[in-house]
């Protein structure tokens, strides 16, 4: 264990954000998301949400400031009758850690693209339905 580090942060993960440079992606997808067939780095944390992860790696990790949208999220499918209210709580942890900060918003399919060539992708157990992110990046100044 080490002081100012979330304790759900592993050794593995930490390890992944210091590799990680500048415009790297990490995903950190929910419990229905296709992490292992996905992933080049798997990290799974299974035990927790997604917002707990974004909330424990967001101290630790900085957003780029050189792209629109350093946040990406899964837009829903059309015909799905889901509003998801945990984007609500993304934006708060957002906020908390990196003011300002864009959204984007991916199509299901092409998300599942972009997560490919992601650095590595985190799966959680969330339960919330298009509860799935993708950060990129940035420096540290």
């Amino acid at each position: 264990m080490l002081k100012g580090i979330s304790p759900i942060i592993s050794p593995e993960l930490i390890k992944i954000l210091m590799e990680m440079g500048h415009g790297d992606e990490i995903v950190i997808g929910d419990g229905n998301f296709p992490a292992a067939s996905v992933a080049k780095r798997l990290v799974r944390l299974d035990g927790h949400g997604v917002n707990e992860v974004l909330d424990a790696v967001l101290p630790l990790f900085p957003l780029d400031t050189y792209v629109d949208a350093p946040v990406s999220l899964m837009q829903v499918m059309p015909g799905d009758n889901v509003v998801p209210v945990i984007w609500d709580e993304y934006r708060k942890t957002v906020d908390r850690y990196e003011p300002g900060k864009q959204f984007g918003y991916i199509e299901r399919f092409a998300f599942y693209e972009r997560a490919k060539n992601a650095y590595a992708v985190v799966a959680t157990g969330e339960g919330a339905l298009y509860a799935n992110v993708i950060l990129k990046k940035g420096v540290v100044k």
